[in-house]
């Protein structure tokens, strides 16, 4: 399958892209995500993973609530309600995994917060707390694009297998709907940078960027580093 949000190089979101290419590639090629692809990541590192997502989600959840507060314009707003209803809808997706667990949504609501979920989703707050919306926005593209581009990747290996044993979240991550909010996301960053992007803060919003990059691949390496270590587990 070939990725459809790929950017040209006139979007914000390919130069920052290309400015973290190394974390980019560390990120989106992560031991974690080879792993899935080949059908062997073990199942107790996506079963941490996945209750770590679902918290992460909470509070991302609350990041694009922010980001509707930080709005100037019904656009604005409008995307940021858009990006908070695709947010609840994907929890929903971690809550039917983990049901295969026994594990309830109350179970998911009780556990707690490792500190790889805490250090990026307290990240990207603060970037909209002491930025504008676009310092907000770029620090939740590498989330929201990466996934689709990671889920794009990894769809020929469910194609060639039907019982590929993550099929169902990487069919998820390479489905049009999710595809198309890819999308979104990188007009809707272009459009804010066409109002309040000025040369001078390209430094300052790549490091937003290569942080969030390099936080997303310490969320996948905890997963991995849980794996031998069930009593993790909520």
């Amino acid at each position: 399958m070939t990725s459809t949000t790929s950017p040209t190089q006139s979007t914000l979101f390919a130069r920052l892209k290309h400015a973290a290419a190394e974390d980019w590639q560390a990120y989106t090629h992560h031991s974690f995500v080879e792993q899935m692809r080949q059908g062997t990541l073990p199942e107790a590192a996506f079963r941490q993973y996945l209750v770590q997502d679902y918290l992460f989600l909470i509070q991302f959840a609350r990041a694009y609530a922010l980001a509707a507060y930080k709005s100037r314009t019904l656009a604005d707003i409008t995307a940021a309600q858009d990006g908070l209803a695709a947010i609840v809808g994907e929890t929903e997706l971690h809550v039917r995994l983990c049901a295969r667990w026994g594990l309830s949504r109350e179970d998911l609501n009780a556990a707690d917060e490792h500190q790889a979920t805490v250090a990026y989703t307290r990240y990207v707050l603060d970037a909209g707390l002491s930025g504008d919306l676009l310092d907000l926005h770029v620090a939740l593209s590498p989330c929201v694009v990466g996934y689709a581009e990671i889920g794009a990747r990894l769809a020929p290996a469910v194609e060639d297998n039907p019982d590929h044993p993550y099929a169902e979240w990487i069919s998820e991550y390479a489905g049009e709907e999710y595809q198309q909010s890819a999308r979104a996301a990188i007009e809707h960053m272009d459009a804010l940078a066409e109002r309040t992007f000025a040369e001078s803060r390209f430094g300052e919003l790549t490091r937003h960027f290569a942080a969030s990059t390099r936080l997303e691949a310490a969320f996948w390496q905890m997963g991995l580093d849980a794996a031998g270590n069930p009593q993790t587990f909520p």
